[in-house]
């Protein structure tokens, strides 16, 4: 019998796996960016589809988004430039880290998952050129403030509203460069937003190609947020 000790580890550890108990703690889900993403009710679709994958009691989902916002207010470490204001460079941060923080308080966090759409206002005012920088930067913020650097990453590409780049010059600059920051990061994904701007919108107009997604095209937003965000934790 003295092979007992071990005889009862593997079984324990066996039981464990069969049972599927992994990880203690709860998955985080940090939704932010601008109109589109204050358009998405993560009740409707993005809620459910996690909820149902890792359990109702394992999910905390803390959204903060504001419409027509550039990345600055996100981003702290922004350099000014002329017109722009000191007390709004990294504030909509600060807004979003206000109910993050409370959401988590005494609680075991799993794993950290932040979900981005937003560039439609860097488009207009031509800021391609510090974009990514800027959202490394939103990066690097949270994992100072969660004290980890595992963060996993979702970013809603730029839509085809304007690939022409007529109103906003540096559509589809930014589109491709937050392609190419979640292809070359493991810990990255992006999300496919093209067929989401057509259809019948929450005032009850046809759109084509909008701005702005269809009431079924946010439902599709959360539900395709939720696939990309459960793949890379599954993963």
């Amino acid at each position: 019998m003295k092979n007992l000790p071990l005889l009862v580890f593997l079984l324990t550890v066996t039981i464990g796996m069969n049972t599927g108990c992994t990880q203690k703690g709860a998955h985080l889900f940090i939704l932010s960016g601008q109109s589109n993403m204050a358009g998405l009710d993560p009740d409707i679709s993005f809620t459910p589809a996690v909820s149902k994958e890792f359990g109702t009691n394992n999910v905390i989902v803390v959204k903060d988004a504001v419409g027509g916002q550039p990345i600055r207010r996100w981003y702290k470490d922004w350099i000014l430039r002329e017109n722009d204001k000191p007390k709004q460079i990294g504030d909509l941060y600060d807004q979003l880290m206000s109910k993050v923080l409370p959401a988590i308080e005494g609680k075991e966090i799993q794993t950290v998952t932040f979900l981005w759409m937003q560039g439609e206002r860097d488009a207009r005012e031509q800021l391609a050129d510090v974009y990514i920088e800027s959202f490394k930067g939103i990066i690097s913020q949270l994992q100072k403030d969660l004290g980890r650097d595992d963060l996993n990453i979702v970013i809603g590409r730029l839509s085809d509203f304007d690939l022409e780049n007529k109103t906003y010059p540096h559509w589809t600059r930014v589109r491709e460069l937050q392609v190419t920051f979640a292809d070359s990061n493991p810990n990255a994904a992006w999300v496919d937003t093209d067929d989401l701007n057509t259809g019948v919108n929450k005032q009850g107009k046809s759109i084509k190609d909008d701005l702005h997604y269809s009431v079924s095209g946010y439902k599709l937003f959360g539900e395709r947020l939720a696939d990309k965000a459960i793949h890379l934790i599954e993963r």
